[in-house]
């Protein structure tokens, strides 16, 4: 049974970046994945996560995650019988990206591949700026997901720029949408990177995904 500790007390390290579908590693362990439209917060939420500054690279600049960057617990390195718990993994940002129009479309084929086909892929965490709301892409995504039967739970970020009031109305608009697609967790977790909040809500729900 993997327990809280996951997240802190082994150092995470960046395994690799994939930048196509043919350099995957093996299938093994848990996956969990962050998507989200570009600088919605994927790399900070996963710094914060488990407990490190720097780990997953973050910028003010949208589109700046261009592979599926691969973290692990430290000394795991993704071959037989040296494999962790789980893997996390940073995806693109869709929606922007500061790239030529060919890489952007290599990323979407990456993304939509890895989304359809990966069999250890146990849940995606869809970011969404509470700021901004469901965005007609955030839709396409949702869509998606359930039809290929991807599990997925909606993260509110960045809470801390809103009021409780607009936070609430936020969070049982988003709620609501939800209803209408299978493969969505019902319930929605809201974060914020300054203050905390949610942290360990997510960390909770992800260890209910691994442990079962």
């Amino acid at each position: 049974m993997i327990n809280q500790k996951i997240f802190t007390k082994p150092l995470w390290m960046f395994l690799k970046g994939i930048p196509k579908i043919e350099l995957l590693p093996e299938e093994g362990p848990p996956e969990i994945a962050f998507s989200g439209r570009s600088n919605v917060g994927k790399s900070s939420l996963i710094n914060i996560l488990v407990n490190r500054k720097n780990l997953a690279r973050t910028s003010n600049a949208p589109g700046r995650t261009q592979h599926l960057n691969f973290f692990v617990p430290n000394n795991y390195f993704g071959i037989k019988d040296n494999l962790p718990a789980m893997v996390l993994v940073d995806m693109p940002g869709y929606g922007y990206a500061r790239a030529p129009k060919k890489n952007v479309d290599s990323w979407g084929e990456l993304i939509i591949r890895y989304l359809s086909n990966r069999s250890t892929l146990r849940c995606v965490y869809l970011l969404i700026d509470c700021r901004h709301g469901i965005k007609p892409i955030d839709h396409d995504v949702f869509s998606f997901l359930d039809k290929k039967a991807v599990s997925y739970q909606v993260i509110l970020t960045k809470i801390d720029k809103i009021s409780p009031l607009i936070k609430q109305e936020t969070l049982e608009k988003t709620k609501s949408l939800l209803r209408n697609h299978p493969a969505a967790h019902p319930e929605v977790i809201s974060t914020s990177i300054v203050k905390r909040d949610g942290i360990e809500e997510l960390r909770k729900a992800i260890l209910e995904i691994i442990n079962t």
